[in-house]
């Protein structure tokens, strides 16, 4: 397994880029909880990255809605069911907890779609932050509930940067 890694510039601060193999399986935000110790992304590489910090240059500057990259999602096969229904997630919209739970066929397991959208590795792309408690409040983000409620609004329109 080779690793490579590479850090962009965003409104939320640097992007560390995390290629497996050469496809997109990391973008962690700086203080992220869940980050991988920094000794795991593997040699400074920009290479294997110009597509995806083309389409997130291009979704910062609102130009962009769904991102078009293969993806390396590494993780349980639960883990791996809440990441995909997050890409199925459209730009400027939310989803409970407990809707993806049941979406995935287990209404019961709110909490457990909680803690695999907190595990998921590559943020922004896969939009974890586009989920929301059960009242409508932002709950639990690995980047921070500052730059979640921060990327909700700019997908709304309220803020562009």
């Amino acid at each position: 397994m080779h690793r490579q890694h590479t850090v962009v510039d965003s409104p939320y601060g640097p992007l560390t880029l995390v290629a497996t193999d050469g496809t997109l399986s990391g973008l962690y935000m700086t203080e992220q909880r869940h980050r991988p110790a920094e000794e795991t992304f593997g040699d400074r590489d920009p290479s294997p990255f110009g597509p995806a910090t083309e389409q997130l240059a291009a979704y910062f500057a609102a130009e962009l809605t769904e991102f078009d990259l293969p993806l390396r999602l590494d993780g349980t096969p639960f883990q791996r069911s809440v990441w995909q229904r997050l890409l199925e997630i459209p730009y400027g919209e939310t989803r409970t907890y407990g809707e993806l739970a049941a979406e995935l066929g287990n209404p019961a397991a709110s909490r457990a779609v909680g803690l695999a959208n907190g595990k998921n590795p590559i943020g922004v792309i896969v939009p974890c932050h586009r989920v929301i408690g059960a009242n409508g409040g932002l709950t639990g983000y690995g980047g921070g509930l500052d730059r979640k409620q921060r990327l909700l609004a700019f997908e709304s329109g309220a803020v562009l940067f």
